[in-house]
């Protein structure tokens, strides 16, 4: 699976690359890989977890989802809150 930078990221000088496991994927702002994203398993569903890469502080989702692409579309959410924009 793969996923698009979102438009709202694109703007800022953002980029999503894939990362080294499946289902992860880097947030890149500004040349450095800030965010790590990753999908997984969740009671036969999917959830996400968000880490910024340079403290390791992580945030998982508040709940569960059907697919991986509305656990990414989530995790890409929760990135926005969380930068503010």
């Amino acid at each position: 699976m793969t996923s698009e930078t979102p438009d709202w990221l694109a703007q800022r000088g953002g980029r999503i690359e894939p990362g080294t496991q499946a289902d992860t994927w880097i947030v890149i702002i500004s040349g450095r890989p800030l965010y790590r994203l990753e999908v997984r398993p969740a009671l036969g569903q999917y959830d996400y977890w968000l880490t910024q890469t340079v403290n390791g502080r992580t945030t998982a989702g508040d709940k569960r989802f059907s697919t991986r692409e509305d656990a990414v579309r989530a995790g890409l959410q929760a990135l926005r809150d969380n930068l503010g924009w």
